[in-house]
């Protein structure tokens, strides 16, 4: 019968090994035992196990122990409608391998638009309550890790005054830690580590860089990092729910290099409306530079900081020839900032 392929076949129920013929019938293979029994599968069944020498196997999508084994030559109208190997996923296989690739990347790649791009127009739009209340949240999470002293804490809300008088930010603090960094938290929290603090030669070096995170604070782009290391974390790894979640978590979020730019940028802008000197900044990244370099120079394009030789340049340029500048705090006030942990009886270490 040309229409017709020998078969044999086990039903998954039994034992028994079961011959005959297979024949298209509609959108159904019709098996017929030698004696005349007939049972008819839907095509959309069946599902390719793969090729023996003496023709293909099938089973069911719904009963995995069904074998049907199709001897011989097959009528081209049944091959045509038999499911074949799937090597990648059905629809990778009818697309084809190197289409399916295009494709992925092409996806792929918008995708990574949408995620490198939405946060400068998504970040700002998110309500300051909910900021308020991240940031909150992972000043919680320290613990009594931040530093109180009378005078130390009225010496930071005076230099959070000088630098952005017309709308402080809700507060900046000084944390128990002993590396040299300061963090924008979302909310408007500041938190200026004491290894930072102790670093700092003059009043002037750290009002530069409370006024970059200020800077922070007043372009929205900590919530704007947040939502493009949340997006990426998913795209690259998944969820992952501890994305921010603490201060080393955003200690550890990268900004664009538009954004530290604007954010030195604004530091200038408010040193010089506080008639503060942009030369401790400069002088804050010179030391930088002479303790770690600038990078190769292929670094200083991938890197989202610009390197602290252009930074140390840009703030040496902002200063005024002749200018009678003042000290971003009396001596006093910078001494209680230094003394703010040690005077701190209460205050706990933080560990990593």
């Amino acid at each position: 019968m040309d229409d017709t392929v020998e078969a044999s076949w086990y039903d998954g129920l039994t034992a028994k090994k079961r011959d005959g013929h297979a024949a298209l019938a509609g959108s159904e293979l019709l098996l017929t035992e030698d004696d005349g029994t007939r049972t008819a599968l839907p095509l959309q069944d069946l599902r390719f196990v793969e090729t023996r020498p003496e023709g293909p196997v099938l089973t069911l999508n719904d009963n995995r122990g069904f074998r049907l084994r199709l001897l011989g030559a097959i009528p081209d109208d049944l091959a045509a409608r038999l499911p074949g190997e799937s090597r990648y996923g059905h629809w990778i296989d009818g697309l084809g391998l190197p289409k399916a690739a295009v494709l992925f990347a092409g996806i792929s790649a918008v995708a990574l638009a949408v995620v490198m791009t939405a946060p400068s127009w998504l970040g700002p739009m998110i309500p300051a309550s909910w900021e308020r209340r991240a940031g909150d949240a992972i000043i919680g999470d320290m613990g009594n890790t931040l530093c109180h002293s009378p005078a130390g804490d009225r010496a930071l809300l005076r230099l959070a005054q000088e630098i952005d008088p017309d709308r402080p930010v809700t507060r900046v603090d000084i944390a128990n830690i002993g590396m040299v960094n300061a963090v924008a938290l979302p909310g408007g929290r500041v938190v200026v580590f004491d290894g930072l603090v102790q670093e700092a030669e003059s009043a002037d070096e750290l009002a530069g860089v409370v006024a970059h995170e200020i800077g922070h604070v007043r372009e929205r782009h900590v919530m704007q990092a947040l939502l493009r290391q949340f997006g990426l974390s998913i795209l690259l790894g998944g969820f992952n729910s501890d994305v921010g979640s603490g201060i080393f978590g955003i200690a550890s979020t990268s900004y664009t290099r538009a954004a530290e730019r604007e954010a030195d940028d604004y530091a200038r802008e408010r040193l010089a409306a506080a008639d503060i000197s942009p030369l401790g900044a400069a002088a804050f990244f010179e030391r930088l530079k002479d303790d770690h370099g600038d990078g190769p120079e292929w670094a200083a394009w991938v890197a989202t900081h610009p390197v602290p030789s252009e930074r140390q340049k840009q703030f040496e340029d902002a200063a005024l020839q002749g200018a009678d500048y003042r000290p971003a705090l009396p001596d006093a006030d910078f001494a209680a900032l230094k003394a703010s942990c040690k005077e701190d009886a209460d205050v706990e270490e933080f560990y990593f």
